[in-house]
């Protein structure tokens, strides 16, 4: 035992111990460390893998301090059909979820684990998920017995001895227990159980699915606990606004992994808007934990302290901030490489690949050279865009909550909750089309809430309960928004330019947060007219914009009626005043639609 063991078992920390002392007896590890999140230990940590292969030096000159890690092929994304939540009672765990009794549960996945750590290091990970003075923030501790994930955790989380006296001083903790196994598909399971505080994962070594503190803490068993003490914890960006006057808007935005959350959260101005004065501000780009404050305002954190990025897509065009951030020190994940050891995917301009994301030579006909799910683990402070707010106790304030996934039709480019509940709704309804973050099939549209579908630790019914209950005297709550940047044209092109052009769209929403912004009344919410956006120096035609602010009423009609068989489908848990709400919506609609003319009515 190391010194440092030593003094951990000297502390007031019994039951940390006692639970790693139970872990080892199961597992049954060569030896065990205890993570003290140092440089040294890092340096040793990054050394052993280059040594025995689990990283691959990249080239130093143009990418110091970066690796390159390859999962197995069978394990490069979230296995939704593999994460269980385990709740005493089925129907808390809700439809929306996997379910499976946790007595079972448990007994299934300590089976797998029991003597998985021969030949192994146990390596206990205390950690904290948001600014270690923040009453906001949480801790909790994952035992693993891969080196990858440690490191990985070390820069997605306040890692190592501090959190650990946060622990002592709290007492409490999330338990998460890990072990990549064999990485076979057959053994393989991701188990929740909210009730405990504990997550148990075996037999991958992919992101979400090893990295404990990521979406199974800081999601799933996250958004149990904001339910029992009066918070909500979600799958949402945080950026700030700054305008020409100095003023800064804090905005949280939800969208499904893999539809730009992390190119909206580095958002980079256009030339006009950088020329006016306008900045934005980078405080988290996936998660976002938020509390009522003092002043009845919304309050919020970014839980993680680095990116766990999708690297395709990701250039000096669609996000040079994140580009400049991974230059140095970052950890790649199942990229291809160039010649010269550069890494290199889909989406880059510069370089040309000659080795694939498994390790063979480059060949189209093998697919993509990198992972279409490949990743980058970055601290969060590299980003040119980081704003120091992100590590204040208090959080910051937020003015806006927005919705949005990938749509190709239907939803406008932009609109307004007339009040909570209908942004609720909105959250609730939102839909968008699958991409490679998840295993399955790509591009089939789902209903999505809140962006929450494969995180919510508990019935969906219970959770748009517990968001409607924020609408309470006392509490100045934010203005919610949907916005659709991924609508197309007849020739299946995007019909609006997407990227630093996204500014244009948060600014009309700042405005009208502000109340100094027009909009126009529509059975679906409030949409900005033509002249209501400032869209000088951007290359739209007329009729591109006419249909990004187009309200199709008999395709409203229908996605309404599709949305009540969705809400229906948690059964008495969906709360009646939700199931109004949609009421109210489809009857304006039914109404717009024996006034419209026709050709107003199908655009």
């Amino acid at each position: 035992m190391s010194q440092y063991t030593s003094a951990v078992r000297s502390s007031q920390l019994d039951a940390l111990t006692q639970w790693v002392d139970s872990v080892a007896r199961l597992t049954r590890p060569d030896r065990i460390h205890w993570c003290d999140g140092s440089q040294a230990e890092a340096a040793a940590l990054r050394a052993q893998m280059l040594a025995d292969g689990t990283l691959i030096e990249l080239n130093q000159a143009t990418h110091p301090g970066c690796t390159l890690h390859r999962s197995h092929p069978s394990d490069v994304a979230r296995v939704e059909h593999l994460t269980l939540v385990c709740t005493r009672n089925r129907d808390d765990a809700g439809p929306n979820n996997h379910w499976l009794d946790p007595a079972e549960a448990h007994a299934r996945i300590d089976a797998l684990f029991d003597g998985c750590m021969r030949g192994r290091t146990l390596y206990v990970i205390p950690y904290c998920m948001g600014p270690l003075d923040s009453p906001l923030s949480r801790c909790g501790v994952e035992i693993t017995d891969s080196p990858y994930v440690v490191a990985n955790m070390r820069i997605m989380t306040r890692m190592g001895s501090a959190a650990l006296a946060r622990i002592e001083r709290e007492g409490s903790f999330v338990k998460g227990l890990h072990s990549i196994g064999e990485l076979d598909p057959e053994r393989r399971w991701i188990m929740h159980f909210p009730e405990e505080l504990t997550i148990k994962s075996y037999g991958s070594g992919y992101g979400g699915n090893a990295l404990l503190g990521k979406k199974c803490h800081a999601l799933r068993i996250a958004s149990w606990q904001a339910r029992q003490e009066g918070w909500l914890a979600e799958h949402m960006l945080i950026v700030g606004v700054e305008d020409p006057r100095g003023n800064t808007h804090y905005i949280a935005a939800a969208f499904p992994s893999a539809c730009g959350k992390t190119n909206l959260s580095m958002l980079i101005p256009p030339e006009g808007y950088r020329r006016a004065g306008w900045k934005v501000w980078t405080i988290g780009d996936d998660i976002c934990w938020m509390r009522p404050g003092a002043d009845g305002r919304l309050y919020a954190i970014n839980p993680e302290a680095g990116f766990f990025g999708v690297a395709p897509g990701t250039d000096h065009g669609t996000n040079p901030n994140a580009l400049a951030a991974i230059g140095h020190d970052t950890i790649y994940t199942n990229v291809a490489l160039t010649a010269d050891n550069q890494p290199w995917w889909e989406g880059l301009h510069e370089g040309t690949p000659v080795t694939d994301w498994r390790g063979r030579p480059w060949d189209p006909a093998n697919g993509p050279a990198a992972h279409p799910n490949s990743r980058f683990t970055v601290a969060a402070r590299q980003a040119p865009s980081w704003s120091p707010m992100a590590e204040h106790p208090q959080g910051v304030p937020i003015s806006a909550i927005v919705f949005g996934g990938r749509r190709p039709s239907l939803v406008p480019l932009v609109f307004q909750a007339r009040d909570w509940a209908h942004g609720v709704l909105i959250g609730a309804a939102m839909g968008s089309e699958t991409t490679a973050a998840a295993t399955g099939a790509v591009g089939v549209l789902r209903r999505d809430s809140m962006a929450m579908k494969p995180f919510c630790g508990y019935n969906y019914g219970d959770y748009f309960a517990h968001w409607l209950s924020f609408e309470r005297a006392g509490l100045q709550l934010p203005q919610i928004f949907h916005v659709n940047w991924f609508r197309k044209g007849g020739d299946g092109k995007f019909l609006w330019p997407g990227f630093g052009e996204n500014l244009r769209v948060l600014e009309w929403i700042i405005e009208r947060c502000a109340g100094q912004a027009g909009a126009q009344e529509t059975p679906i919410g409030l949409l900005p007219r033509a002249d209501d956006l400032h869209l000088q120096g951007l290359s739209l035609d007329n009729a591109a914009l006419e249909q990004l602010l187009a309200v199709d009423l008999d395709g409203w009609a229908r996605e309404v009626e599709d949305i009540g068989q969705y809400l229906a489908s948690f059964g008495d848990r969906t709360p009646a005043r939700l199931h109004a709400e949609r009421e109210r919506i489809a009857a304006a609609i039914a109404r717009a639609r024996a006034t419209a003319p026709r050709s107003a009515v199908a655009s």
